[in-house]
């Protein structure tokens, strides 16, 4: 069996994969070109890829004895599902594994915006620091606050979990009663979590945290309309899809003291980032680093190989996607 894999892992994962299958890495430190990566896979039975490779039907369809796309990532909108689906391909994914890094992280994100972590350490780095004073850069507490959570899936659970330590009370809004991972009721895990309509959540909470895929639904959720809604005192975090926030209006929003500010690890068209963001100091920017734990990265590989292996073995995968 041959097998592509479009990004360096680690080589214990890559071990196991050599010791079943002919693999074919590439080594290149950015994403492989479109054009190799169509010539690489045509004799391949699995692919092993990242959120940043795009297999879309014209890669899929350049593969006749592809078996599986395993995609080392929870979120899968850089995979055409539905045309592999169509030519009897499995696709997975790797959820559960990264799911308390990104919680951790998340929380993170969540303190060091309130508490103007990033904003200190610029004015320090800038040499001009004078010294302490009574009222200098004060932030923000969180105990008595509102953790407004959307979306009801495993990182957004994990995330609330957090939130008694930190004092804070949790309101959630989705528009599925359930969880799309299949996942237990919010309500299930966390009896004092309130349900909400996204406007009256955003109307409401201190801090909103984002947990939605990437889906033509929730491209811009976070909009120039929905930013309005938010307490002026409020700060936005994300660690979803970048695109699920239109970064335009939210700089907008950060300009006219719409909110207090914001928390970013992914953006609309990443690497890039607005311009209008990169001058602001009430935001924070993070180069998409919510999973990456030596810990859980080497967990998301190995996972994503057991898929590869699982379906080329002749037996059921271990997270598809459905």
């Amino acid at each position: 069996m041959n097998v592509l894999v479009t990004r360096k892992l680690p080589s214990s994962v890559l071990d196991r994969l050599r010791a079943v299958a002919n693999v074919d890495l590439y080594a290149g430190d950015a994403a492989i070109p479109p054009d190799e990566l169509r010539a690489r896979v045509a004799d391949k039975h699995a692919l092993v890829c990242l959120l940043t490779d795009t297999i879309d039907r014209d890669v899929i369809d350049a593969a006749p004895s592809l078996k599986v796309i395993a995609n080392v990532a929870v979120g899968y909108n850089n995979i055409d599902v539905a045309h592999a689906h169509a030519r009897g391909v499995i696709v997975t994914n790797t959820p559960d594994v990264l799911t308390e890094s990104v919680a951790d992280f998340t929380w993170a994100l969540i303190l060091a915006i309130t508490r103007r972590l990033s904003e200190g350490e610029r004015l320090l780095r800038r040499g001009e620091w004078k010294g302490w004073a009574r009222d200098f850069m004060l932030g923000t507490e969180l105990t008595g606050k509102q953790l407004g959570r959307v979306g009801l899936g495993r990182i957004a659970r994990a995330v609330a979990a957090r939130a008694p330590a930190f004092g804070m009370r949790v309101a959630y809004t989705s528009r599925r009663d359930t969880p799309g991972d299949g996942g237990p009721r919010s309500q299930v895990v966390l009896p004092h979590a309130e349900s909400m309509s996204l406007d009256r959540l955003l109307n409401t909470s201190d801090v909103v945290s984002l947990h939605v895929p990437l889906t033509p639904d929730t491209r811009h959720l976070i909009d120039k309309r929905t930013l309005a809604r938010m307490k002026r005192s409020a700060y936005l975090i994300n660690t979803a899809r970048g695109p699920v926030v239109d970064e335009a209006a939210l700089a907008w929003a950060l300009q006219q003291h719409l909110l207090a500010g914001a928390a970013l690890d992914v953006y609309e068209n990443e690497p890039a980032i607005h311009p209008d963001l990169l001058g602001l100091e009430n935001v924070l920017l993070v180069p998409h680093l919510a999973s990456g734990t030596t810990e859980t990265r080497t967990a998301m590989a190995d996972l994503a190989v057991d898929n590869v292996m699982a379906v080329l073995g002749g037996r059921a995968p271990l997270t598809p996607v459905s």
